[in-house]
């Protein structure tokens, strides 16, 4: 073996490795991003090869963490895409130096700088701070939230989305009350207070795919809404229940008019049974004491806001439970869901 093989075996054993890992590179970074949007950015590994035991770590030293530790793997073309998510402040954006790790070595691919732009809420006044690349509503749900105000929750799905930093002008009360995220999917459980005499709203959100501005207006009038699952969970009987709850009293009016006009036993039987059914579905489900300072929420979920706090304690009917929660009618006539940790101990 001569000297000029020995010393290429031996530079071919110091450079294997970046010679490897020159597969490794960013395939997508966009050219910008908006101040809070959440956004992806792609790292390629060419070699095509899907057994690859491979990790990735991003500069300790950088207080920028994606916002899951895992990638989203994809393979297309030979290729194998590995997509992080992050998120923008209000200051250029600074892709921490990344380490890609596999059983060849270790390559680093440098830290890169985004820009961050502002949008302008002023030219569109129906913006609700969503800032997405895809957004579709699938849901949504009005009840009579007080005498003055309707409760809309609506679900929708969007992509690459920002549904924390959703914000309605006119809103008395609103908040997220389920997120589940998958990838760059998020299902969106999200609900706010209106005045009653808003009979409807209009949201817009910001494409970013489409680069525009996207309305939809939603009904707030509950008697155009109204669903089977409202009485669960709206703080106050709907306007159907109170018709079908009157329309039964009115019927039993009649029964006993036609029972005291004719003297017929059939009217009789048949006002007892209505009696009955009325009575079994508004009869009270019972009292229950609540503590001072116990949080009254709007609807019967962990994160949802609290409306009221009981200032004294008290007794209160039962209108219905759900889980750990009572919903609660109080004696100055306010209506909410109070938590079984916040009743009386005896």
């Amino acid at each position: 073996m001569t000297y000029r093989s020995i010393w290429l075996k031996i530079l071919f054993v110091l450079f294997a490795n970046q010679f490897l890992h020159a597969d490794y590179s960013y395939s997508y970074i966009p050219k910008f991003v908006y101040s809070t949007q959440h956004f992806a950015v792609t790292v390629v590994d060419s070699s095509g090869d899907t057994e690859n035991n491979i990790s990735f770590r991003f500069d300790q030293e950088n207080s920028i963490k994606p916002l899951s530790k895992a990638p989203i793997r994809d393979l297309s073309g030979g290729k194998v895409f590995y997509t992080f998510y992050f998120k923008a402040g209000d200051v250029d954006f600074e892709i921490p130096k990344l380490t890609i790790t596999d059983e060849n070595g270790s390559t680093t691919l440098e830290s890169r700088f985004i820009p961050v732009r502002f949008l302008d809420a002023s030219k569109n006044k129906n913006f609700c701070g969503l800032i997405a690349s895809n957004c579709k509503l699938i849901s949504s749900q009005v009840s009579e939230f007080d005498g003055h105000s309707n409760l809309i929750s609506m679900v929708f799905k969007a992509t690459e989305a920002n549904p924390e930093y959703i914000h309605i002008n006119d809103a008395s009360e609103s908040g997220i009350e389920k997120l589940d995220e998958k990838g760059a999917e998020a299902v969106v459980e999200y609900y706010f207070v209106l005045p009653s005499s808003k009979k409807s709203i209009t949201l817009s959100y910001y494409n970013t795919l489409q680069n525009r501005f996207i309305p939809k207006t939603i009904s707030t009038d509950y008697r155009e809404k109204t669903v089977a699952a409202q009485e669960e969970l709206n703080p106050k009987d709907s306007g159907f229940e109170k018709i079908k709850k009157y329309g039964l009293i009115l019927l039993l009016m009649f029964l006993f008019w036609m029972f005291w006009l004719h003297k017929d036993i059939f009217f009789l039987v048949i006002f007892v049974l209505v009696a009955i059914v009325l009575f079994g579905i508004y009869k009270p489900k019972g009292t229950i004491c609540i503590q001072e300072g116990a949080p009254l929420y709007i609807i019967p979920t962990e994160n949802s806001t609290t409306s009221f706090r009981v200032p004294d304690q008290t007794t209160a009917n039962i209108l219905n439970q759900r889980g750990e929660y009572y919903k609660v009618n109080l004696k100055n006539n306010i209506i909410g869901w109070i938590k079984n940790e916040d009743l009386c101990e005896n």
